[in-house]
């Protein structure tokens, strides 16, 4: 199992993607979707310290298995919500 600060260091860096990514199309985009621009970002930001704080208040036990299962948990929800800020990201140029 990979350690909690690389499970952090993971989250730091996938949430920094898409909001680098944000910021990018922002400065190169015609369109002006701002708006939404930051309110992705602003769901990316609150992604990042919602995982961080379950990191921190991980319920105690001493079932290996289950603290396992727990943080593959966070890691999961930390893969779906990266991909659904990009894949609303990516569907700006569409005017969806």
């Amino acid at each position: 199992m990979a350690s909690i600060r690389e499970l952090k260091k993971d989250i730091d860096y996938l949430v920094f993607e898409v909001v680098s990514d944000s910021l990018t199309y922002a400065g190169i985009s015609q369109e002006n979707d701002s708006e939404e621009i930051s309110a992705i970002i602003e769901d990316a930001v609150d992604l990042r310290n919602s995982l961080f704080a379950r990191i921190s208040n991980r319920p105690s036990s001493d079932d290996a298995a289950e603290v396992k299962g727990y943080y593959r948990s966070v890691r999961k929800d930390l893969f779906e919500g990266v991909d659904r800020l990009f894949t609303r990201l990516s569907d700006l140029p569409k005017g969806e």
